[in-house]
């Protein structure tokens, strides 16, 4: 290991613990937060942080509450376990400032950092798009040392990247997609998801490119009518969204738009594959294909990534 580069790692992001490994750096990662869990190894690595918010018994429109309630009193949502973080002395941390929903707030870790005897370096991660996603891959490659296999690692993702656009890209038939990052109220996937639509051959008419997920009323999506719904309920594995899909207040519309009535209803492991910005959002854009064009995409991916609900 050269001079300078960071030997110990600290992640409190998912998708920066799941970029970490995708470099083969997990020997270097001495703390992970507590929704880490990809790969199964990283369960094995102390946990440095916690929910500020008990959600259990809970659902949608209750959650989304407590959520609203938190971060409009100026509350952060996750707490950072200082005290470990000076025992275990990381060289590098890896955090964000995109959305105070989804990590320990930039804010918390800098004054945690101030605290330190050491100075470590603090790299914030901030994509809001698929390139933006291979940007991060390559920034902590560079910060870890490993540029050379970084950019490896990215120009296989965008090999794949290209493989789905290419073959999508002729296709005239493009369906309506409804993206659905929360159930209860309604929230339409933002950010990276709408272009994964567009590069899997369908057109998001209600997210917006490299903009945030926004909560829409369902008259506005009575009035879209989509023909496709993929159901992505931010930070929920498969079978947490289809246990948040039988808790969902579902307006009598549902199903009479033209996505339910074809059986064209799909349920994914959004954790997984589509809310976290790391490697796996390549494999959510082959979800998407495979979902969308099943005539020209064969499925790769099993039941435990996606399934259809109806139909």
């Amino acid at each position: 290991m050269a001079p300078g580069t960071p030997a110990r790692i600290c992640s409190l992001l998912p998708s920066a613990t799941e970029i970490v490994f995708a470099l083969e750096l997990g020997d270097r990662l001495v703390a992970v937060t507590h929704e880490c869990d990809h790969p199964p190894e990283v369960t094995r690595l102390p946990v440095i942080t916690r929910s500020a918010l008990d959600h259990g018994g809970r659902w949608g429109r209750e959650t989304h509450a407590d959520v609203a309630r938190a971060l409009h009193a100026g509350s952060s949502l996750y707490e950072l376990d200082e005290a470990l973080l000076r025992k275990l002395a990381p060289d590098l941390i890896l955090t964000q400032e995109l959305c105070a929903v989804c990590a320990v707030s930039y804010a918390t870790v800098r004054m945690a950092v101030r605290r330190l005897e050491g100075t470590p370096r603090i790299l914030s991660l901030e994509p809001t798009s698929l390139d933006g996603i291979l940007e991060t891959v390559l920034a902590v490659g560079d910060a870890a040392g490993v540029a050379e296999g970084a950019r490896d690692v990215v120009r296989q993702l965008r090999a794949r990247i290209a493989r789905i656009a290419g073959a999508a890209g002729g296709i005239l038939a493009r369906p309506r997609v409804l993206a659905l990052e929360w159930l209860d109220p309604p929230f339409v996937g933002g950010h990276w998801v709408p272009e994964m639509m567009r590069l899997a051959g369908g057109t998001d008419g209600l997210g917006r490119e490299a903009a945030p997920s926004r909560e829409v009323a369902w008259p506005e999506i009575t009035a879209y009518a989509p023909e496709v719904i993929v159901l992505m309920p931010c930070g929920f594995d498969l079978a947490r969204t289809l246990e948040e899909l039988r808790h969902a207040v579902l307006p009598r519309a549902w199903d009479d738009l033209p996505a339910t009535r074809a059986g064209r209803v799909y349920a994914v492991d959004g954790s997984a594959y589509f809310n976290r910005p790391g490697p796996r959002i390549v494999d959510g854009l082959e979800i998407l294909a495979e979902i969308l064009h099943p005539e020209r995409f064969r499925r790769t991916h099993d039941s435990r990534a996606w399934r259809c609900l109806t139909g």
